[in-house]
């Protein structure tokens, strides 16, 4: 099985890092993501259980490809729809596409493209290879209402605690911190971040064993207060960067991934393979710190801000056309990631399309002539019809 669970300097040299994106631009693009998966979700009627698998798979795909070639709102509907397949509460393409389209603004929904069915159809092929087929994922719901059930005091006071546990357990999936802690560790967080903020202490619980220093010593070991005051800072953070949204300007919108930048071969594999300790681009010492980077890409034209504080969709629509297809980057990822793809020359070929299916075999000729069927004679049956004729012995 894969490991899925990465230290902080990993999560300092993902994809999009390495491919010019800042390491506060990326973190806000992964809270829009999976604050539009929560928002999707619940207007559709699905479950928690399933919109938090979706927010997984969000932020796991992400550690392969970079937010540069994959538009994050195409790959937020896209794995929404298949993690309503893998929770056994399915919902169709195209309401998952009108329900985002509700939501988003024009600026946003260009990303989509001409097609946006075929669009995120097409990129779960892509979404089920990065993420290797691992599709059961654990979330710290389960492990909240298990651990809660342990604790004894004031049921008012506890039932409290419990609730905002459980939206620290919501906001905490605009975070990263299920990339690095399993979700046992998670709900052992957020209970005690709960806990402090709820004024309510756990003093006694089910099954306490002299041993026992800490309530989650009997449910976790090995847990130290430092990997727990980690986990609620960086949910606490999240409150102070939401006040601060405001101020920041608004993402600009993202193209979709059949007409997004086609980065060349060592791009890519710079992309999706992970580097060296001695590389010359990532300095080990400063938390991927770029050294000798290339320059990022010029910005695009200076455009008006519409009412949503996005860009221009006349001019954005303009780009649009002077973008080169993904082909070439759909053919240079290695064969763990994507399956090489035959491109086709015809106008009409799309790059996530499977190659077009080879021409029918020639019918084979039967081994023998078709039957000659003619009228039996009167002196021979059935059966010995079409038979030639045997002299008949003579009898002396």
């Amino acid at each position: 099985m894969p490991c899925w669970y990465y230290d902080k300097k990993e999560l300092r040299e993902t994809p999009s890092i390495l491919d010019g994106v800042t390491f506060e631009t990326e973190r806000r693009y992964r809270k829009e993501g999976a604050r539009f998966i929560m928002e999707c979700g619940t207007k559709m009627g699905l479950g928690h259980n399933t919109m938090a698998t979706g927010v997984v798979y969000f932020h796991r795909f992400y550690m392969f490809h970079s937010f540069k070639s994959f538009p994050r709102y195409v790959t937020a509907c896209c794995c929404l729809f298949l993690a309503g397949k893998v929770e056994e509460t399915p919902k169709k393409c195209r309401d998952i596409i009108k329900t985002a389209r509700g939501i988003l603004n024009d600026n946003y929904f260009v990303s989509f493209g001409e097609d946006p069915k075929e669009e995120v159809m097409t990129l779960e092929r892509i979404l089920l290879q990065t993420i290797k087929f691992d599709l059961q994922v654990e979330h710290p719901y389960t492990f909240l209402l298990k651990y809660a059930k342990c604790f004894k005091g004031d049921q008012q006071k506890l039932q409290k605690m419990v609730q905002m546990a459980w939206n620290f357990v919501n906001d905490s999936l605009s975070t990263v911190v299920c990339l690095q802690w399993e979700p046992e560790i998670i709900a052992v967080a957020l209970i005690h971040l709960a806990s402090k903020l709820s004024k309510f202490t756990v003093l006694d619980w089910l099954g306490r064993q002299p041993s026992h220093q800490r309530w989650w010593d009997m449910f976790v070991s090995d847990v130290t207060m430092e990997i727990l005051e980690d986990i609620c800072h960086q949910v606490l953070d999240l409150y102070q960067s939401t006040q601060k949204e405001g101020q920041e300007p608004n993402s600009p919108p993202q193209k979709p991934p059949s007409r997004a930048d086609s980065p060349t071969n060592n791009k890519v594999l710079s992309l999706l393979l992970p580097l060296p300790q001695n590389s010359s681009i990532v300095d080990s010492t400063t938390l991927g710190k770029t050294k000798a980077a290339p320059p990022p890409p010029p910005p695009l034209p200076a455009c008006p801000p519409s009412d949503n504080g996005g860009l221009n969709p006349n001019n954005a629509a303009a780009e649009l056309n002077n973008i080169q297809s993904i082909k070439s980057l759909a053919s240079a990822v290695p064969v763990e990631t994507l399956p090489p793809v035959t491109l086709n020359t015809n106008a009409n070929y799309h790059m996530y399309h499977a190659p077009p299916p080879p021409p029918p075999p020639a019918p084979i000729a039967p081994p023998y002539p078709p039957p000659h069927y003619t009228a039996v004679p009167p002196n021979m049956g059935y059966y010995n019809a079409g038979r030639p004729q045997q002299p008949q012995p003579r009898y002396q």
